[in-house]
């Protein structure tokens, strides 16, 4: 019998004392990425490196009992790090210059985390989670994309133990330069962990593949550090060069972690900075983290649906715990995700266990923690950066259509010359400029005109006019949800001039959504349209008229 067709595992007390080994074992797995991984992504984003552990222990231990999404894992993600270094750095961060106004930067920042997490979860309570689907699918790829590009800017430089201060474009014009320059004991240790994390795919064997690489990479780079005595306050010459070693190579927590707990300073909340980052937090938090449940439930092994506004709301409330103390935004993370499902957990007790384990590490064994190469955790960055940038999403962006690669690339462009909520505007804005060079009326931007009728023959039918484009989906999803009771519903497009790609992606989603249903989508009228690609979900631009 298929996982499919057996009774899907629940977050209940008979869960956890069904599946507690599955669930134990996974969240443990997943415990050894996480714990590079927050610690990394604290540190580039200008916080304590603390933070991030703080934020999954959160997230293991609050959001697991708020949520209803069973395999996500809760914690810190890669893609708010340039958010929440743009936040600090414009409430006065100075990278360590002057740690009194780091610190201050640092409270400023998190009482913006409060204010966002407490949006998020108004969002969540009113149902407005569905806002995450206006945005069309390439600018969210693009977006995604450019946080990559920043990502590796802002990282390689700190592999090769040098300053990464400066514009992404800067830094990443500055490559050459940084490679000549490089600490060559710190650059070696960064220069392993980036051949292990990029090699890692490489291998082939299941049994070592099942080790996580962020371990390896601990277990290779920690005896090395050591051995360099990479934390002892000196200079050392190589080809005639003195080049520094000391702690500030090295990861920094507490002895006792909850002696680093941190309250917010509301006193910034009024200005502009802030209003800024509040929106930019919940908007981009709260996209990203959609975006990641939906992706973990298209794969969970008994597809089980997650609750978008429950989570986000769950989501909201453990940024404001988190935001009280010291910690990072959270978001349901993918990554962690998806090797919480590979790792065999059956329930959202696995999320929890994680939690419990980042807890009693870091509890227990704080100075293992420092004996950790700031080189290390770049790389892993880096690594991190490169998937969300890597080449096959601009390949993947010019198979579904070549206005696709562009409204993907003006994105990223958008992002990396002015800054996130800009660069998706211009991303959105060129992609409305090719709707209009494709035909559509400027209202059907705005305006879905659609018709719904019951029809002997075909069941209920769902008639299109004008156009269907990313801007008026929502509308769409709107009125076919509540037909998904019905045995039967035809989507007609044969009276519109263009159905857009996001559409047409979405529409693919929710076929599978209405056969979980034991309901039928079907689309038709499209049999006059032109793809604008041979992909399958691609534009299409009707030919001719009737």
């Amino acid at each position: 019998m298929s996982q499919e067709s057996t009774p899907a595992p629940r977050g209940t007390l008979e869960g956890l004392r069904k599946f507690w080994k599955h669930d134990i074992l996974s969240g443990f797995l997943v415990f050894l990425i996480a714990l590079p991984l927050c610690l990394g992504i604290s540190l580039a984003s200008g916080y304590p490196a603390i933070a991030g552990i703080f934020t999954a222990i959160i997230g293991g231990l609050l959001a697991t009992f708020f949520s209803n999404s069973e395999l996500t894992i809760k914690g810190p993600a890669a893609g708010l790090i340039v958010i929440a270094l743009g936040c600090v750095t414009e409430f006065g961060f100075t990278g360590g210059a002057d740690p009194a106004a780091d610190m201050q930067a640092y409270r400023l920042a998190l009482g913006v985390g409060v204010a966002a997490g407490i949006l998020q979860i108004l969002i969540g309570m009113f149902r407005a989670g569905i806002l995450g689907e206006f945005f069309p699918t390439a600018a969210i790829h693009g977006l995604l994309a450019s946080i990559g590009v920043i990502i590796i800017a802002k990282q390689f430089p700190l592999t090769l133990g040098l300053d990464s201060k400066g514009e992404p474009l800067e830094l990443l014009a500055k490559i050459p330069q940084f490679i000549m320059e490089m600490n060559p004991i710190v650059a070696l240790i960064g220069i392993i962990s980036l051949i292990i994390m990029f090699g890692y795919p490489l291998i082939k064997s299941p049994r070592l593949r099942a080790i996580p690489a962020p371990v390896v990479v601990l277990a290779i780079t920690v005896p090395l550090g050591m051995y360099f005595d990479l934390g002892e306050e000196r200079t050392y010459s190589f080809g005639g060069h003195d080049y520094p070693l000391g702690a500030n190579f090295l990861v920094n927590v507490p002895k006792n972690m909850f002696s680093a707990i941190t309250f917010p300073d509301f006193s910034g909340l009024g200005t502009t900075i802030a209003l800024k980052y509040i929106m930019m937090f919940a908007l981009i938090g709260s996209l990203e983290s959609l975006l990641s449940a939906k992706a973990i439930d298209e794969i969970d092994p008994w597809r089980r649906k997650t609750n978008q506004n429950r989570d986000l709301a769950a989501v909201g409330l453990g940024n404001t715990l988190c935001a009280f103390v010291g910690g990072l935004p959270m978001i349901s993370e993918i990554v962690r995700s998806k090797a919480n499902i590979d790792n065999g957990a059956k329930t959202r007790f696995a999320n929890m266990s994680h939690g419990i384990c980042l807890l009693v590490f870091v509890a227990l064994l704080p100075g293992l923690i420092n004996q950790i190469p700031l080189a290390a955790l770049g790389a892993m960055l880096v690594r991190v950066g490169f998937r969300l940038a890597s080449p096959q999403e601009f390949l993947h962006m010019y198979k579904v259509g070549r206005e696709q690669l562009v409204i993907f690339v003006s994105t990223i462009v958008g992002v990396l010359a002015t800054d996130l909520l800009i660069g998706i505007a211009i991303g959105i804005a060129v992609k409305a400029a090719f709707h209009i060079f494709n035909g559509v009326p400027l209202l059907s931007l705005f305006r879905l005109r659609v018709s719904i009728e019951q029809r002997e023959k075909d069941g209920v039918t769902v008639a299109v006019r004008d156009s269907a484009v990313f801007s008026t989906w929502i509308s769409l999803k709107r009125k076919l949800e509540p037909l998904k009771s019905e045995p039967r519903v035809v989507l007609d497009f044969s009276e519109t001039c263009f159905v857009d790609h996001t559409v047409m992606e979405r529409l693919k989603e929710m076929e599978n959504e209405f056969k979980d249903n034991d309901s039928t989508l079907v689309i038709t009228g499209l049999d006059q349209h032109q793809k604008l690609s041979n992909y399958a979900t691609a534009g299409r631009k009707r030919s001719r008229i009737r």
